[in-house]
């Protein structure tokens, strides 16, 4: 039963995109519309999964305002959601292929999310600071999410040394974020499991860190946060990667 919810829900929340899209797509003339229609998006997706399926959702920590760049643990679309839904103003990385996407890459850019190209980061990220600086662009929470994809409860990706990069261009504070939504909501398949999914936002690195000491204060609280809250559902995923890494040897 809780297979076939999890189809209708899946099913419901990609057709609801593309009709709310449509129906909102005037209001795509002021960014105050955009953000407006993704806000609705966004709070009506986790209304339906705490209804539907079981997944309530939680934030903890400070909620991140201002401008600072918000380093994220990233599981399963539900994570998206839940930071776009609880920060006041979320701009994404994205890459410049999902901008020519329908739906999601006008709304994206009119919120403001930066579309970079492989090697060309710096550039996107001054233009988006000149535009902010202009009055071009709303000033925001910027979300990039650190390992560059989706990754499963208890697998490894390393970090990317970008997000240093990205950090150290705009001089914001970061603000690591963790989660344990991946086990609940996972990023392939349809089965979608009741419980509740948190995103915790964690104390800020203030601006000025060398990029080393950076990267390893980022990682270290990000997955040792992450390990806790996926143990608080049962999950061990230090065991996991400890038996994966045996495995290879």
């Amino acid at each position: 039963m809780q297979w076939l919810k999890s189809l209708i829900f899946v099913i419901y929340i990609y057709l609801f995109m593309a009709v709310w899209g449509v129906v909102c797509f005037p209001l795509l003339l002021h960014p105050k519309g955009a953000r407006w229609v993704c806000g609705v998006y966004a709070a009506h997706v986790l209304w339906l999964a705490r209804v539907f399926l079981g997944i309530k959702t939680e934030i903890r920590g400070p909620i991140p305002t201002g401008e600072v760049v918000i380093a994220a643990k990233h599981q399963s679309f539900l994570d998206i959601m839940m930071i776009y839904d609880a920060v006041p103003a979320a701009k994404f990385i994205m890459k410049r292929e999902l901008i020519f996407t329908p739906f999601i890459g006008q709304y994206a850019w009119r919120l403001g999310c930066v579309p970079v190209n492989r090697g060309k980061r710096g550039q996107a990220i001054a233009q988006m600071l000149e535009d902010v600086k202009k009055g071009a662009a709303q000033p925001g929470q910027l979300v990039i999410y650190s390992q560059g994809t989706r990754v499963a409860p208890g697998d490894y990706k390393p970090y990317k040394v970008g997000t240093a990069a990205i950090y150290k261009e705009t001089g914001w504070p970061c603000v690591p974020a963790a989660t344990n939504v991946g086990l609940l909501w996972p990023r392939k398949g349809i089965l979608r499991k009741p419980g509740l999914a948190v995103v915790e936002f964690l104390d800020p690195i203030p601006p000025g860190v060398e990029k080393a000491d950076f990267m390893q204060q980022l990682e270290t609280r990000v997955e040792a946060k992450s390990n806790a809250l996926m143990k608080e559902l049962g999950f061990d995923a230090e065991s996991k990667l400890a038996g994966g890494a045996e495995r290879s040897l």
